[in-house]
């Protein structure tokens, strides 16, 4: 199989895991006790947990949706000449 048919390439799948490390930063972040019945936490309505981590794990899915958009530069290339070849023949 030709790597010309694949739709990814080795850095879409680099930048694929950054993103996922990023939201599962996030994710962490936003994590932590919880208010009980018996005791209120305030701790739950800190900016880390409701203002921080949303972000983070926004700036996360944005970045995986770069990762999937972004055309690998072997196959824009090749595209690019293609078009070149039948505009010249």
């Amino acid at each position: 199989m030709n790597k010309k048919d694949f739709a990814f390439d080795r850095i879409n799948f680099i930048l694929l895991a950054i993103g996922m490390a990023v939201v599962i930063v996030g994710f962490i972040l936003m994590s932590g006790p919880g208010s009980t019945e018996q005791h209120f936490d305030p701790a739950i309505f800190d900016a880390r947990r409701i203002k921080v981590a949303p972000l983070v794990c926004l700036a996360g899915y944005v970045f995986m949706i770069y990762a999937i958009v972004r055309a690998p530069k072997d196959k824009h290339d090749a595209l690019s000449e293609n078009q070149e070849t039948k505009t010249e023949g």
